[in-house]
């Protein structure tokens, strides 16, 4: 069977994963069902939230105006390729 590659696009719903410093509290799931909150640490024992979920490009920016506007500077923004 041959394997079809899928492309990034605008409209279609993907995994990403954004990372900002602190804790943000478990409500934040509520606010976005799609997305999960998970609490971690960096190497340097920072605290680090990270919010994965399959969202679409306009959610995605959506939830970085969000962010911006609380004042959360981000760690990072990946696309996690689906298999």
């Amino acid at each position: 069977m041959k394997k079809v590659k899928r492309k990034l696009t605008l409209h279609r719903p993907v995994t990403y994963q954004i990372k900002v410093p602190g804790h943000l509290d478990k409500n934040w799931s509520e606010w976005d069902e799609r997305m999960t909150v998970t609490a971690e640490s960096e190497d340097d024992g920072q605290p680090v939230t990270a919010l994965t979920g399959i969202i679409d490009q306009a959610a995605l920016q959506g939830l970085i105006r969000r962010l911006y506007a609380l004042g959360l500077p981000l760690i990072s923004v990946i696309w996690i390729k689906e298999d």
